[in-house]
């Protein structure tokens, strides 16, 4: 019984892994391809042809433009969201004071709202404020929807540290900002990484308020820029799998570096909410 139920779950977990990694891995053989390859019946799951032509036609656009528009977007929104949501996420944790509870769940609400809805208030808004076309403008917009998910994740953490360490360090004569800096930054590490990874990947990938919010070319991120790949009559497939294989790098890299903080900050956030 026990070895069917090991095979069991050991054959899920595969299957999953599979289904997990194989848009992946065709997205990679498609970028490879030749061209006379793309539209084989049946498709090949591999080729023995691997060519550059496509990453190489890839660079002939303003890639590297986008590359740096969506890294920038990316780290200011990261810094933003990080910010505020770990003074929120302390004051919903650590301060007391009313309607606390009613706080929690409009932060929690206010994620339910599709981003479509909010499309033309939020441009409206910042062409008043002349952020249009604009970092900064595109940066809180994607603090703004990333904040719910930083103030549950962080406010969720810092519950499970014991509020008696707080009270230690006043006893021993530190102050709030003292005990914040030196106990619960360090003892919140995990969870502050998983946020970051977290708020950079949906930065990163972000497409409705890139498009909408950045008409210039030149300020273009990769989601919208590996769009316009596209011609009027032709949908050049294998170069803009290389586009995407090249867009995914950096999120791979980041998940498989901070992996172990990953699974500590989500696990750790999720015993008490």
């Amino acid at each position: 019984m026990k070895s069917a139920n090991k095979l069991f779950f050991y054959s899920t977990v595969l299957l999953l892994v599979v289904v997990s990694f194989f848009p992946l891995y065709w997205l990679f053989v498609t970028s490879i391809k030749p061209t006379v390859e793309l539209f084989d019946t049946p498709p090949r799951l591999m080729t023995w042809k691997p060519v550059l032509e496509h990453y190489i036609r890839v660079f002939e656009q303003p890639f590297a433009e986008y590359y740096w528009n969506s890294t920038v977007v990316a780290f200011y929104t990261l810094i933003i969201a990080l910010v505020l949501g770990f003074m929120m996420g302390y004051a919903l944790s650590r301060l007391q004071f009313r309607g606390k509870p009613l706080i929690l769940m409009l932060v929690v609400t206010t994620s339910m709202f599709p981003p479509m809805t909010m499309v033309l208030p939020i441009f409206v808004g910042l062409r008043d404020l002349s952020l249009i076309n604009t970092y900064t403008g595109l940066s809180l917009t994607h603090a703004a929807f990333a904040l719910p998910m930083v103030i549950w994740l962080l406010s969720a953490l810092l519950n499970e540290i014991p509020k008696e360490l707080d009270d230690a360090a006043y006893v021993d004569g530190a102050s709030r900002m003292q005990t914040f800096i030196r106990i619960i930054l360090p003892l919140s590490a995990p969870a502050t990484v998983t946020a970051a990874i977290l708020v950079f990947v949906h930065s990163w990938n972000e497409f409705l308020f890139s498009f909408t919010l950045m008409s210039k070319a030149s300020l273009r991120t990769l989601p919208v820029g590996v769009m316009m790949f596209q011609g009027e009559h032709d949908f050049p497939w294998a170069t803009i799998s290389a586009a995407i294989v090249l867009s995914v790098v950096p999120l791979v890299f980041l998940i498989f570096l901070f992996q172990k903080k990953i699974i500590a900050g989500l696990t750790n956030g999720a015993v008490k909410g």
